[in-house]
């Protein structure tokens, strides 16, 4: 027989996840999500006329906080609004109630697709990315370079409808519905013997914090190398030392890294014919001390949160949830710098 529940059961249960070490408690003490309201107010409100009354249904940063959920756990619409419902650390940490009415899965769908729409995640994630530079937080001492595969739901399509889509035409019989279960934008690539579906995560990292300062988003065929001009910048970077891997090894990569004043510390590659020396080699374990710690930053995505597997189905939407992966990163990275965001 159930016990009839206590006046102080939540709040007990509470210091209970709190002396677990509730990482969403963790994250509220030192990110203030005030930070974004201005840009959220600013995009959202401005087709609206608040002279006339009424204000949102939900607030945008109690929103903007869902987006931060979901990703860090990795959970669709329908499971992150049942989770908020059932979960004492989750409505603690959005500032809920028990009693409070929780947004349901369409108006989360909605409210990621007006963000995506009007490019905000891209444009909140520069915001913060600016006040960490503004505050000496990223020392910019040497940058990271990388790139790792986000695989999405695998399309059960015939031969003869990849080719289409290849040749960048739609299948014929693919009627509205249809299309609205497909991802024409995602593209196969096989890496060390397996083969991937999905999209890229092409990032820029800085060395020290291991914090992610810029990122580009390409289908998983793109091959790493080929958005090393996109993520360095003259400006940003020059004078700078750049690691990466033996992939991004070319002429045309050194010619860029010496056109941006960009010293390149990428690893030396070997060939079938043309073994590195001894001294490539010691050069290269050399190098890896530093270029491996971009390995902690896809190590985390995967297991703190939750695999990069995406459920989206296009190219627009999968590059806002890739965008929202960097900048949930960047945000319990500052935890374990223990760096505060204020407003």
């Amino acid at each position: 027989m159930s016990k009839a529940r206590g006046l102080f059961d939540e709040q007990i249960r509470l210091e209970k996840l709190s002396k677990k070490q509730d990482p969403l408690e963790q994250l509220c003490s030192h990110i203030d999500f005030e930070f974004f309201r201005n840009p959220l107010e600013k995009y959202f409100d401005k087709e609206v006329d608040r002279s006339k009354g009424g204000r949102p249904a939900y607030d945008y940063v109690l929103m903007f906080k869902i987006m931060i959920l979901q990703r860090y756990y990795n959970v669709s619409d329908d499971a992150i609004e049942y989770a908020i419902l059932d979960r004492l650390s989750f409505m603690r940490f959005l500032g809920l109630g028990i009693n409070d009415p929780v947004p349901d899965a369409k108006t989360i769908w909605l409210f990621r697709d007006k963000l995506t729409a009007g490019n905000m995640i891209e444009k909140l994630f520069s915001q913060l990315d600016k006040q960490l530079d503004k505050d000496g937080i990223i020392v910019h001492k040497g940058k990271l370079i990388d790139a790792s595969i986000v695989e999405v739901p695998i399309q059960r399509n015939s031969r003869d409808e990849n080719k289409e889509l290849k040749e960048g035409t739609i299948p014929e019989g693919w009627n509205e519905n249809k299309l609205r279960q497909k991802d024409t934008d995602a593209q196969w690539v096989t890496h060390n013997g397996k083969s991937y579906f999905g999209y890229k995560n092409h990032i820029k990292a800085d060395t020290k914090t291991k914090l992610i300062t810029g990122y580009k988003v390409t289908t998983a065929k793109v091959h790493d190398s080929e958005m090393m001009d996109d993520l360095l910048s003259k400006k940003e970077d020059g004078g700078q030392p750049v690691h990466a891997d033996s992939a991004y090894r070319s002429e045309a990569i050194e010619q860029i890294c010496y056109t941006k004043n960009i010293e390149s510390c990428i690893h030396e590659k070997g060939y079938r014919y043309k073994k590195l020396t001894k001294r490539q080699q010691q050069h290269n374990r050399k190098k890896s001390k530093i270029r491996a710690r971009v390995e902690h930053i896809f190590g985390f995505m995967t297991n703190s949160m939750n695999e990069m597997y995406l459920r989206y189905r296009n190219f627009i939407r999968n590059q806002a949830a890739i965008g929202l992966m960097n900048l949930t990163y960047n945000l319990f990275r500052l935890v374990q710098l223990k760096v505060e965001v204020r407003k």
